[in-house]
This record gives structure tokens, sequence and C-alpha cells, in this order.
């Protein structure tokens, strides 16, 4: 079984968005060393997205992101979808696929959301086999993302970090930290998030992606439409401090800026984690 390739380390990338397809086509930025690629939008037979994709696949190397795997649901796993992902893979050739440790729809429905898992025995032990036979029919492992959450369930019985640590132990795959989503849901539900990095495998962490939020007063919502909060460049540096130089993405999904401005904060990434990595006392994290 293919395991996740280590041609990253230290290198800092962008997700792929259409407005940015020409450029990243025709002249990608330097400072852009790689590119994440949303799968499901190129789950698609034939057309410009996948014309769009060989092109700028010349021009960076790629991983894969989906959002529709929901690993964690009680569907039985969707065979079609899986062919579909297969088929990708083998167009691409992507350094590694992730998706998210979740559940996204039931009774065959797609609710186009990131819902969360109860952290019990049962959760546990169903989405480890789940993610074993993805993995087995891919013929490679899984890096799963941690999602935000809003609610906390009664009948859990392991604290989040101990429940996507375990998943990673038992069913060998890797981890994509959300460095964001560990501070929106630190804040939602009263932890430190630096008790979450602690707790997590350093050997499965694969990738982290930074993304911005929104502030309720009270609560936080991960929206992925807004330059990354001061908070989160902070949790950036103590994940650094903890993982190492693990691959480093920027995400945007809304209110996506031109390119330069994307790129201007890939570099604000890029000074954290030399900053860290160096052991400067002062450090060069973000206000």
């Amino acid at each position: 079984m293919d395991t996740p390739s280590k041609a990253l380390q230290g290198r800092f990338g962008l997700g792929l968005r259409t407005d940015h397809y020409e450029r990243f086509a025709t002249d990608p930025p330097a400072e852009v060393e790689w590119l994440e690629i949303l799968t499901e939008n190129f789950m698609v037979p034939g057309g410009r997205p996948l014309a769009w994709l060989d092109r700028i696949r010349a021009q960076r190397p790629m991983v894969m992101h989906g959002v529709s795997l929901s690993v964690g649901s009680t569907d039985p796993i969707d065979e079609s979808y899986l062919d579909a992902l297969d088929a990708l893979i083998r167009r691409v050739e992507p350094l590694w696929v992730s998706d998210h440790l979740c559940w996204t729809g039931v009774a065959s429905r797609n609710l186009h959301d990131l819902l969360p898992l109860p952290a019990t025995e049962e959760a546990l032990d169903h989405v480890v086999a789940r993610v074993e036979r993805v993995q087995d029919r891919l013929g490679r492992r899984l890096v799963l993302e941690n999602v935000s959450s809003y609610v906390e369930f009664e009948d859990s019985t392991l604290s989040e970090w101990e429940f996507v640590a375990e998943v990673a132990r038992r069913a060998d795959c890797h981890l994509l930290l959300d460095v964001n989503n560990i501070h929106v849901s630190a804040f939602n539900h009263g932890f430190d998030p630096r008790t979450f990095l602690d707790a997590i495998p350093a050997d499965r962490v694969q990738q982290i992606h930074l993304v911005g939020h929104r502030h309720h007063g009270d609560f936080i919502v991960d929206t992925h439409d807004a330059p990354v909060a001061g908070p989160v460049w902070a949790l950036y540096a103590a994940a650094v401090e903890r993982f190492g130089p693990v691959p480093t993405m920027i995400e945007r999904d809304d209110h996506v800026p031109p390119l330069e401005t994307l790129v201007a904060e890939l570099g604000q990434a890029r000074a954290v984690a030399r900053s860290v990595l160096r052991g400067d006392e002062r450090g060069m994290v973000p206000a």
C-alpha cells in the first residue's frame, strides 16, 4: 500500500480555485510550491475543468482533497464514488489523497456539510473499518482532516484529540491538521487547543491547513472566507514547533481574493515556520 510522499516537507502551497486557473497554467508564482485540488470539482467525464487540470498539473505537484467520502456515515460506502475517485487519482497521480474525518450524508443523501462524529468506541470501530476498506480499494493510505464542531455529543467517551489519534493509529492512516478547525472547536467547547496538538502522533501528520473564520462573540464559525486570524497564526507556530516542517497551505473557498493577496498570506506562513524552526525567541507571528 502506498504511503503519502514526503517530497513536500517544508514547502508551502495553495488551494487551486477557478479564479486562478489561467495564472497557474501559464505563469505560476514561484512562492506557491504545490497545489491542492478539490477532488469533486474534477470528477467529471471531460470538458474544461479537466483540460485546465492537465495544464496546471504540468506546472506544480498536486495533492487531492475530497469532501464527500463520508467515512463516518452509516450508509454503505459508495462504490461508484470510489471508482470515480480511483480514476481521478490515476489521472492526477497526486502525492497524497485526503478527505475529512466526518460524515456528510445518510440515507443516500449528501448534506454537503462536514458533520462531526460522536467520540465513542463504537464510532471508532466503525470509522476504522471503513477507512481500511477505502485504503484497500485505492491501494494507498488516506490522509484525514479534523473538522470544526459546534455541538458536543452526550455519548462521547473520548476527547476529540484522542479519537483522531486513535483513528490514525488503528487504521494506519495519516492526518491533515486543520489548525483553524482546532482553534474553532477549542473556543466553542472551552478546551486548550495545545492539548489537541500534544495528543497527535507527530509521525502521522502529513499536511497542515490554514484558513479564516468568522467570530460571533460567544462562538466561532469556520467559513473559509477570510484571512487567517492572529490566534490561528499563534497555534500554527505551536504546531510547527510540535511537528516540524509539515507541508502547509492556505485555503480560501469564498470571497477569493487576487492571487497576489494569497501569495502574501502564504509568505506569512513561511515566515512563521522559518522563525520557529530557527528557534527565534520573539518569533514572527502576525497579529
